[in-house]
């Protein structure tokens, strides 16, 4: 899945290298307030809170039919939460590479809204967690969570005449970001949570 994920996300913007005069090539970066929503949380311990962090990459826009287009963007997303238990308090935070596809329909000049998959693979992951020894501790939490997520975004877009837009989007997780893990020789499962963000970006395009 991985490597299909990149072979995507380089075809696509290898594709725009050569025929470039047809489509409109970006960069964007922004805000993201995020959110592990679901049943559970380390077994059910603590409460979450939302996590900001940001976001940043590339995208490409191919024309389509009429008002439509597709938009793919190759993005860096920092997501998690925060969570807090008691007295300890520590952000999660999940990393991913996110490739967005997104169909994009132009309301009217300028404004367009959009709405699309966007797919994800986990690159980072710190959080608290409890060690094979039953011990609370932070840090590298990556083996607890899923290399492979799915969201669904959907948002809108204005783009200004000399280039630069801004964006408002939504993405729901549609997949559980929680592996099962091991305290003291057994395997727990932690419940089904979902990586869920807001964001809101800039960019110019051209």
């Amino acid at each position: 899945m991985k490597k299909l994920l990149l072979f995507t996300a380089v075809a696509l913007f290898a594709l725009t290298s050569v025929q470039s005069q047809e489509f409109r090539l970006g960069a964007k970066a922004g805000l993201n307030v995020a959110t592990l929503g679901g049943d559970s949380y380390y077994g059910g311990l603590g409460s979450l809170g939302s996590r900001t962090s940001f976001h940043i990459g590339g995208l490409v826009e191919i024309p389509l039919m009429g008002k439509f287009s597709l938009q793919p963007e190759l993005l860096y997303s920092s997501e998690g939460s925060d969570w807090s238990f008691g007295t300890l308090g520590e952000d999660t935070k999940l990393d991913f590479v996110r490739v967005p596809v997104l169909v994009k329909f132009y309301v009217i000049e300028g404004l367009s809204a959009e709405a699309g998959p966007v797919f994800g693979v986990l690159v980072n992951a710190e959080g608290t967690y409890y060690d094979d020894d039953g011990d609370l501790v932070s840090g590298d939490a990556k083996d607890y969570y899923r290399s492979f997520d799915a969201q669904f975004g959907i948002g809108a877009s204005y783009r200004l005449n000399m280039g630069v837009f801004f964006s408002l989007r939504y993405n729901k997780g549609l997949l559980n970001v929680n592996e099962e893990y091991r305290v003291l020789g057994t395997t727990y499962n932690s419940g089904k949570n979902q990586s869920n963000v807001f964001q809101v970006s800039a960019g110019y395009s051209f």
